[in-house]
């Protein structure tokens, strides 16, 4: 990781995401370095819709390159449960499988648009990634998967509901 300028931070720590903004900005200032590739949503889900995006990565300038990625699963299913399989099942189903196959569309580049906050450009990103790769747009955090639902957020989907009604 270290010949290929990976930049590792702890998403949980302030400091870091600070200064991970900071080298981002200077490898994009940089033009005789290659892009960044950025997974925005943190996580993988199961090739069925896109999650919401971290802002950090919109944040920083630059041109925005989206490229949807989406599994064909006829032949082998990349996605790994990993709350319902181990990783070496996982492993073993891949390596097991006839192919792992994925369709890939390179978009046109995006740059944030002026009046747009970090927020709302990623989720135009994201609604654009998620057409063309015919996947549902999802507003919540991949992290969902793996952690209990905050109160607030059950609560506001109630209200909406009752509203509709």
């Amino acid at each position: 990781m270290q010949t290929t300028q990976h930049v590792l931070f702890e998403r949980s720590e302030m400091k870091d995401r600070h200064l991970v903004r900071k080298k981002i900005r200077e490898h994009i200032a940089d033009k005789a370095k290659l892009p960044i590739l950025i997974f925005p949503e943190g996580t993988c889900i199961n090739n069925t819709s896109v999650m919401m995006f971290k802002k950090g990565s919109f944040e920083v300038g630059g041109t925005i390159h989206p490229v949807a990625i989406k599994y064909d699963p006829r032949f082998g299913d990349a996605f790994w449960n990993s709350t319902k399989y181990s990783m070496m099942t996982y492993v073993f189903n891949v390596m097991t499988s006839w192919a792992i196959v994925c369709n890939v569309w390179y978009l046109p580049p995006m740059v944030k648009e002026e009046e747009e906050d970090a927020v709302h450009f990623a989720n135009r990103v994201k609604a654009v990634i998620a057409a063309r790769g015919g996947m549902s747009v999802l507003p919540w955090d991949g992290g969902l998967k793996r952690k209990k639902v905050k109160e607030s957020f059950k609560e506001e989907q109630q209200k909406k509901y009752c509203q509709i009604i």
